[in-house]
């Protein structure tokens, strides 16, 4: 689990570039819809204790009130942005 997490923040972030466009069926619409909205800042933030705590990876997302599918969902919404994602890698980097 913690080689999936830290593989995951790690690629997404490095592939910024990479675009793709899926459509989302009205459940996972309606899941997104009641997930917490979180920063770049927080994102990386997470991402750096999920690192540093990998047993915990599960505990410290539910602490955030955010499912493991709704935090790579944001990570990789990060990832299309260049400014979104240096913001996720100083913030990363910081915490970690």
């Amino acid at each position: 689990m913690r080689t999936t997490f830290i593989a995951l923040g790690t690629a997404l972030i490095l592939a910024a570039g990479c675009k793709q466009e899926t459509a989302a069926p009205p459940a996972a619409a309606a899941q997104q819809q009641t997930q917490p909205s979180l920063t770049p800042e927080q994102l990386g933030e997470i991402g750096a204790q999920i690192h540093r705590h990998p047993a915990d990876a599960q505990k410290i997302l539910a602490g955030r009130g955010i499912t493991p599918e709704a935090f790579e969902k944001a990570v990789r919404g990060v990832a299309e942005d260049p400014a979104a994602a240096r913001r996720y890698r100083d913030a990363y980097k910081k915490s970690g």
